[in-house]
């Protein structure tokens, strides 16, 4: 039974990497493209020491994912390679984990990790290997436009990771292939079943890959011991109010954990200042963001001109908000809460990403009223 993948117009019997997490999702891809005729080799990279994760459910790359790959490749009859990464790995995304978090900013591994080891240094593997495309396990699609290759939503919103692949680039858009875009994870998970794959009722992975525990404070804490540094907590006017535990446990928009007793309304963090070690406090008003400014913004849309009207999302969890886009600046139609420096804020028309960069930036709304 032939699946009749169409991979972007691929040449018959090309040759397809298929990045292999070990999880059910880049497993299907692999046994996808196999069934539509492509040659296929599947590549799985180690990244970290992940003796800590052997036997963790609901992690990416854990100690047995590199075994279960092996045995997805083994099942197919496709050639596998491990490749370690694991110093790659430590200094693009671990390491820089760890900075944002000292700088006071909130980090997103995921997209780095992406940008970096995955989305770089994978795709130069794929391309020594002598493949025509990679494929990979991300929800997400890539369409044949006017222009080139676009990067869209997928048809499953609540498996939609656009927003963690902002920062890809045009040209390895034209490289990369995402099989599972436009299915539900039902449907994937059938397929897992009729090629008869070990990973069909695998949990999918929930916690940051090189934080099996999920205390990535702990994880900062060892690698930056100063982030771990105590400090007060402050209202907008600068009186002390209490002691923290260090900047690492707060992030913008934060309302549980400030422990601050004898208070009528509730406080929410509204800033972190890592040169004094503060935590700067304030009511839910004092959150709203007017606009944000963004930094090494990867652009996959038209021309912005004198400004562009959008769809911006500034959490991944969060809804996408009409705003205007100058290149630089984003200007919320209306207030936008919890924007923290550290996130991504990637821009959409409808289903199409149109590209995003990092938030270093924001301007109150109360500041711009």
């Amino acid at each position: 039974m032939s699946s009749n993948l169409d991979i972007g117009g691929l040449r018959p019997g090309a040759r397809v990497v298929v990045a292999m997490s070990g999880g059910v999702d880049s497993s299907v891809v692999a046994a996808l493209v196999k069934d539509a005729g492509y040659e296929t080799i599947g590549v799985t990279l180690q990244l970290y020491d992940h003796g800590v994760a052997v036997g963790k459910a609901g992690t990416c790359c854990a100690g047995s994912d590199i075994h279960d790959a092996r045995r997805v490749a083994d099942r197919l009859g496709i050639a596998h390679y491990v490749l370690d990464y694991e110093s790659a790995f430590k200094d693009s995304v671990i390491e820089a984990f760890a900075d944002e978090y000292v700088q006071g900013r909130t980090p997103i591994p995921c997209v780095t990790c992406n940008q970096t080891v995955k989305f770089r240094d994978l795709l130069s593997v794929a391309r020594d290997l002598g493949a025509d495309a990679m494929a990979t396990g991300h929800y997400v699609r890539r369409v044949d436009g006017a222009g080139g290759p676009e990067l869209h939503r997928a048809v499953d919103p609540a498996r939609d990771q656009s927003y963690f692949l902002f920062a890809t680039t045009g040209e390895q858009l034209s490289y990369l292939r995402f099989p599972l875009g436009g299915m539900e994870k039902p449907a994937v998970r059938e397929h897992a079943r009729r090629f008869g794959l070990v990973v069909a009722d695998k949990p999918d992975s929930q916690d940051i890959c090189f934080v099996p525990s999920g205390d990535y404070a702990g994880i900062v804490r060892k690698l930056r011991p100063e982030a771990g540094e105590p400090g007060e907590i402050v209202d907008m006017g600068g009186a002390v109010l209490g002691q923290h535990r260090g900047l690492i446990h707060y992030t913008v928009g934060q309302r549980r954990g400030l422990e601050i007793g004898g208070l009528a309304d509730p406080l929410y963090v509204v800033r972190l200042e890592p040169e004094t070690r503060r935590v700067v406090v304030g009511p839910r008003a004092a959150l709203g963001v007017a606009a944000a400014v963004l930094g090494k913004i990867n652009w996959l849309g038209p021309a912005i001109g004198d400004g562009l009207d959008v769809l911006a999302k500034v959490r991944s969890m969060a809804k996408p908000a009409p705003a205007r886009f100058d290149g630089q600046r984003v200007t919320f139609a209306a207030p936008e809460y919890g924007v923290a420096p550290g996130q991504a804020c990637v821009l959409y028309d409808g289903e199409r990403v149109l590209g995003g960069g990092w938030i270093d930036g924001t301007v109150s709304a109360l500041a711009a009223a």
